[in-house]
């Protein structure tokens, strides 16, 4: 019912500029909070940004003043802006969205991406 597409990862040198895109489709009827995860090799899957419907936004600190995150509405939308990355940025990024279904618009549903690899070496 709901697909949510990731796409913007790569290879980036350290210090230098990646953006990432979620975008979600299917039978929506609204969103609510979207955000991005991250796991690397070993380690848990932990937060890096959440951004409310209405703007406000979340950073791990590991991130804040780096990275940024916004969302088109109209588009159900969400971008991760990774500027001057570090090698320990290296991992395996995941789109994250709370939303409501057209079959189901009183109860909150939660979907993640498939996932998109970043690699920050030089």
């Amino acid at each position: 019912q709901v697909q949510l597409v990731e796409s913007g990862g790569g290879l980036v040198q350290p210090g230098g500029s990646l953006r990432l895109s979620c975008v979600a489709s299917g039978s929506i009827a609204g969103i609510n909070t979207m955000g991005w995860y991250r796991q690397a090799p070993g380690k848990q899957r932990e937060l890096v940004a959440a951004i409310t419907r209405d703007g406000k936004t979340n950073y791990a600190d590991s991130v804040k003043g780096r990275f940024t995150i916004s969302r088109d509405n109209a588009k159900n939308t969400v971008y991760l802006q990774m500027n001057s990355p570090k090698a320990e940025d290296t991992a395996v990024y995941y789109c994250n969205v709370d939303l409501f279904l057209l079959s189901r618009p009183w109860d909150v549903q939660n979907y993640w991406g498939q996932g998109t690899q970043v690699t920050v070496s030089s």
